[in-house]
């Protein structure tokens, strides 16, 4: 397995790793998930395999007071079985061209994401590659808006999370997102 970890400030770091987001112990998991919160496929549907039914039910009731979740929003359910207290169920867009908005909506998912985070008081918190699979935005370009997010999160010391990691599923994924980190690190 490929990994590799950065320190943002003193105590706060990111890590870049490929694997399996649902066996990675974090207090919150983010889930690549659609506007109508009714599972899916690819990171969506892992996660609720291994997370159990008890994640689909709580999200019948989130629909039941909200419909749909707009797409650069998250909404939040407790964990079932996954190694972890959270999941932030976050919609990101689907990419037409990058001239549509996608990238401040890709950015709204991990900051919405991250608010939530705060709001629970999460000291870890694991992303996939929200939007860079079925969705198509380009892994490089979605790598970007991610870690460029997460990394202004954690520069602040008064947040409460510590460690975001990125788990990516294949190798591709993984050199992507570490071509992008090493950009955004010498570009500083």
């Amino acid at each position: 397995m490929n990994s590799m970890e950065w320190t943002i400030q003193a105590g706060r770091t990111v890590e870049i790793r490929e694997g399996d987001i649902t066996r990675v112990a974090a207090d919150a998991i983010v889930n690549a998930a659609n506007s109508g919160l009714v599972g899916g496929g690819g990171v969506d549907g892992a996660i609720h395999r291994a997370g159990g039914p008890s994640i689909m039910r709580e999200l019948d009731g989130i629909r039941a007071r909200i419909g749909r979740c707009p797409t650069g929003g998250a909404v939040a359910t407790a964990a079932g079985a996954l190694p972890a207290k959270y999941v932030f169920h976050a919609v990101g867009p689907v990419y037409r061209d990058g001239a549509h908005g996608e990238p401040e909506l890709l950015a709204s998912c991990y900051r919405k994401c991250l608010r939530l985070a705060e709001e629970r008081g999460v000291r870890t918190i694991s992303f996939p590659a929200i939007s860079a699979g079925i969705y198509g935005y380009p892994i490089r370009d979605a790598a970007a808006v991610a870690l460029r997010e997460v990394a202004a999160h954690l520069g602040n010391p008064a947040n409460s999370v510590e460690r975001a990691i990125f788990v990516l599923f294949g190798d591709s994924a993984f050199e992507a997102y570490l071509a992008v980190w090493r950009t955004l690190r010498a570009a500083k």
